[in-house]
């Protein structure tokens, strides 16, 4: 069920890789920044949520909240890369934002699930639940972080 995240994660890794390789002959900060953002949050942090999110709750997902989830990811991740090359505060904000609310269903998606996985026990996923919300807790503190930055590299 989860496999326009998993799809939309690939895509963002060779879209990162991409960049790299088109911007490698003259790097620049904003290629370096592209190719790395595509590769770890478009690409591998996805993939990681999708991954994490169909291993505990696969039987509570529907179809219409993984769409909600992917679209409000890569919206969100898409406002946010446009905002930082175009030099448009707003756009990172707003992408930023969003970015918060796709964390959110990602987290109610899981929420009180015992685990659908059949070969593990209460245990082990319950340490899958602690590493999702892990995943989950770094890239909320991630956002302001990055807002931060981004304002401050803007104004500089």
């Amino acid at each position: 069920m989860s496999w326009p995240l998993f799809t939309f994660g690939a895509l963002g890794t060779i879209a990162g890789g991409l960049v790299a390789a088109a911007t490698a002959p003259s790097p620049s900060e904003h290629g370096s920044w592209a190719a790395a953002y595509l590769v770890l949050v478009v690409g591998v942090a996805q993939i990681a949520l999708a991954a994490g999110q169909a291993a505990l709750s696969a039987d509570l997902l529907s179809g219409r909240l993984v769409g909600l989830e992917a679209g409000a990811w890569t919206i969100a991740n898409a406002l946010v890369i446009a905002g930082t090359l175009a030099g448009i505060d707003a756009l990172v904000y707003v992408g930023g934002a969003l970015l918060v609310v796709a964390l959110a269903m990602f987290a109610y998606a899981v929420r009180g699930t015992a685990g659908s996985l059949p070969r593990l026990d209460e245990q082990h996923m319950r340490w899958l639940l602690y590493a999702f919300r892990a995943v989950v807790l770094l890239l909320l503190v991630s956002i302001p972080i990055g807002l931060v930055l981004a304002t401050v590299r803007g104004s500089g």
